[in-house]
């Protein structure tokens, strides 16, 4: 334990001493230039790469081992850091192209300080100092720890889109505006995206404790949003140009829109109730972007593409809410199990935010001078927001399966192993009842060998003798089976170091 504590005490000093070591001489720019017309190297090319795989990757992933409490928490997170400290580096020892001052290189400063603070975090809870005074502060690093973590994937992103900003030398002078708008409304795209992900696969419980349904929150942020853009998106006082009236007015839509998707959001008696008011704002904003005018053909396609997939969005949620879920809240109680075509609107808010990402009037201008039409340049972007939403998945589907391990044995489709849809209808407690007469056979055992001990199957034929009596029949040996089905729910943790955390989640 000692020498991994070591180690982990190395890293934390390089990345605290890293902003006084690294630095580059990157002073030979053009009068009037953002870069050097010099080549990438191979050095800077190690760099981002190194930076996208320990940032991008093994930091979230990291992320959702340490949540469910995993013992490859902190070697991965280890890997990751001394990753991130070689890549650093070698992003100031690099030769060939060379930059002027950017956000990029200021801001990688602050992301190492984050990551050297939660270096000394980690290796602090470690130590399992929890006698007297430290007992208190431990709950306070335990909740920091947290945050910081959480917060890593956000600060992360944004510092790639700074580098990605930076190597092309994009989003100075009078484009800076134009830039904050698409990367800023981009990612916020991806981001609900990416919200909605998590509140379908493994968000209904939070749902259900907050007592309100999941458009009163996307009403709230539309109406908010729409207030900042009915201010910003013009220079008060001076002339309405080019698009200023169709961004003021978009913005006047969302929050009168989502003013009344909040009202909506309850029903008389004070219960959650679903409502289309956010998608019908999705489906507006798509309409609207898509006959946005353009100073290039290849923009306007690009533009019109994304309001397509933007409107493409909104209509799939539409029909989700009324005609795969009825007005419910989901398919069934812990998402384990969603609809397919469930998984059509948050992707359709990923490849959305990625166009609108990728239509700067810089990148157009890029496009056209390298010959690349926007059907190859669409497919691509398309490409990234498959691989994107195919990562979101996993990390989602790991966390699940430490979260409801009964969820990972779902038996295979047959009379005996699956629940009647006319189960479901009368409701959750007839659902459980049908799946444990279902799961488990007279002897105790399960049908893929796997058995419980004499005591638990002295319980369970209990159980079923008194709440099942003359409901099993001969049929029902004839299926498969599989564990407990009884209420899922996520598994309760006496780990003191996330108990501040994640005890008000899992009752």
């Amino acid at each position: 334990m000692m020498s991994r504590l070591d180690m982990r005490a190395v890293l934390g000093s390089l990345l605290l001493i890293s902003p006084v070591l690294a630095h580059g001489d990157h002073e030979n720019i053009p009068e009037g230039s953002a870069v050097s017309e010099d080549p990438i190297d191979s050095t800077l090319w190690i760099h981002m790469i190194l930076m996208g795989l320990s940032f991008g990757i093994i930091f979230p992933l990291g992320m959702v081992l340490g949540i469910i409490r995993s013992r490859w928490h902190v070697p991965v997170q280890t890997i990751g850091t001394a990753i991130a400290i070689v890549a650093y580096f070698l992003g100031h020892a690099h030769k060939g192209r060379q930059f002027a001052k950017n956000a990029h290189a200021s801001f990688a400063n602050i992301l190492m300080f984050v990551l050297a603070a939660q270096v000394v975090l980690g290796i602090y809870l470690k130590l399992h100092l929890s006698k007297g005074i430290n007992g208190r502060i431990r709950r306070v690093i335990v909740v920091l720890h947290g945050i910081l973590g959480k917060a890593m994937p956000i600060i992360s992103w944004v510092q790639m889109l700074f580098g990605g900003i930076t190597l092309l030398g994009f989003c100075r002078d009078d484009h800076l505006g134009q830039c904050l708008a698409h990367f800023i409304m981009g990612s916020a795209f991806i981001a609900y995206g990416i919200l909605l992900t998590i509140l379908l696969l493994v968000g209904q419980y939070w749902l259900r404790r907050t007592g309100r349904s999941q458009e009163f929150f996307d009403s709230l942020v539309i109406a908010a949003w729409g207030c900042v853009n009915t201010f910003t998106e013009h220079r008060w006082g001076g002339p309405w140009v080019q698009n200023d009236l169709q961004h003021t007015t978009m913005g006047v839509v969302w929050w009168c829109a989502g003013l009344l998707g909040i009202w909506l959001s309850r029903k008389r008696n004070g219960r959650p109730k679903r409502n289309l008011i956010p998608a019908i704002v999705i489906l507006l904003t798509g309409y609207a972007m898509s006959g946005h005018s353009q100073h290039s053909m290849i923009s306007t396609m690009i533009h019109t593409i994304f309001g397509y997939t933007l409107m493409a969005a909104g209509l799939t949620r539409i029909i989700e809410i009324s005609f795969v879920l009825r007005d419910r809240s989901s398919v069934n109680a812990d998402g384990s199990d969603p609809n397919s075509f469930q998984y059509l609107t948050p992707f359709l808010l990923y490849a959305s935010g990625f166009l609108f990402m990728g239509a700067t009037e810089e990148q157009m201008q890029l496009l056209e001078n390298a010959g690349i039409t926007h059907v190859a340049y669409v497919l691509i972007l398309f490409s990234i927001a498959f691989i994107l939403f195919l990562f979101v998945n996993i990390l989602l589907h790991i966390y699940a399966v430490h979260a409801w391990p009964e969820s990972t044995n779902a038996p295979t489709r047959s009379r005996s192993s699956s629940i009647d849809e006319d189960d479901v209808d009368q409701g959750p407690s007839s659902a459980r009842k049908a799946h444990r007469s279902r799961s488990v056979l007279a002897n105790g055992t399960f049908m893929n060998g796997h058995a419980h001990s004499p005591s638990e199957s002295q319980r369970i034929q209990d159980a079923e003798a008194f709440e099942l009596q003359g409901l099993i029949s001969d049929e029902e040996d004839e299926g498969k089976v599989g564990r407990d089905g009884g209420r899922l729910g996520p598994r309760k943790s006496e780990d003191e170091e996330s108990a501040a955390l994640f005890g008000k989640d899992r009752e």
